[in-house]
């Protein structure tokens, strides 16, 4: 069910997943942007709950998929509301070609969101291209893969190993070290961290990790100090 995070903006968790054994919850981030339509982030699968708890925020304008890692539910969400702009990361064309897709996520946010929403575009990394997102109003940085903490106990046997050698396990956000070995183009990379970290950043989302509230901007610099 969907819970406030703050104002105009709401995380809902659902169901989670499997990817080579490890086991991956899902969020998505409901935004209500100034026109009073809503943009809905990395959609989990769809309930009827859940949609009802949607549908009673507002009209649902905007469906995207920030990496393409995060789109298994789009299809859902897309067939469900065909008159949502449909945004995704490049790379989920290829893995889901059947689903519409209107707009390729770049460096520009769609005019409409503009004035709510900025975006970067994390190039230069061989897993995965992530459009991450900054909510003026309430100074949330959204981030999907690129972040992520979980409790020492979600995974376990040699799992937990791997996940703590990958730094997934910590006292906060990290970016995981699989991404860090994975970064080829560091430039790339290191121009579009800069503007993230111009972001007057004080609350952090991210797909995997206990959302943050305070102090942002001095976690994100400590989380790609690796980098910068």
């Amino acid at each position: 069910m969907l819970h406030t995070f703050a104002e105009h903006i709401w995380i809902a968790d659902g169901s989670d997943v499997s990817t080579a054994g490890f086991v991956y919850p899902t969020r998505m981030v409901v935004v209500r942007l100034a026109d009073g339509t809503l943009w809905l982030w990395s959609p989990v699968r769809m309930t009827e709950d859940l949609r009802a708890a949607v549908d009673a925020l507002g009209q649902v304008a905007h469906l995207v998929a920030p990496n393409n890692l995060h789109h298994m539910f789009m299809a859902e969400w897309a067939a469900a509301y065909p008159a949502a702009t449909v945004s995704a990361a490049e790379g989920v064309a290829k893995k889901q070609p059947d689903l519409r897709i209107d707009v390729t996520l770049g460096n520009s946010p769609i005019q409409v969101w503009g004035d709510d929403i900025e975006q970067v575009v994390i190039e230069g990394n061989a897993i995965t291209q992530e459009a991450v997102f900054f909510h003026r109003p309430s100074a949330t940085a959204i981030f999907t893969d690129f972040l992520q903490q979980f409790d020492a106990e979600h995974f376990s046997g040699w799992r937990k190993w791997v996940a703590r050698f990958d730094l997934m396990i910590g006292d906060e956000p990290h970016v995981p070290r699989k991404f860090r070995l994975m970064t080829r183009d560091k430039e790339k990379a290191r121009t579009a961290v800069a503007k993230i970290l111009d972001w007057p950043t004080r609350r952090v989302i991210c797909a995997h990790g206990a959302p943050v509230q305070s102090g942002g901007a001095a976690l994100l610099k400590r989380a790609f100090d690796w980098l910068m």
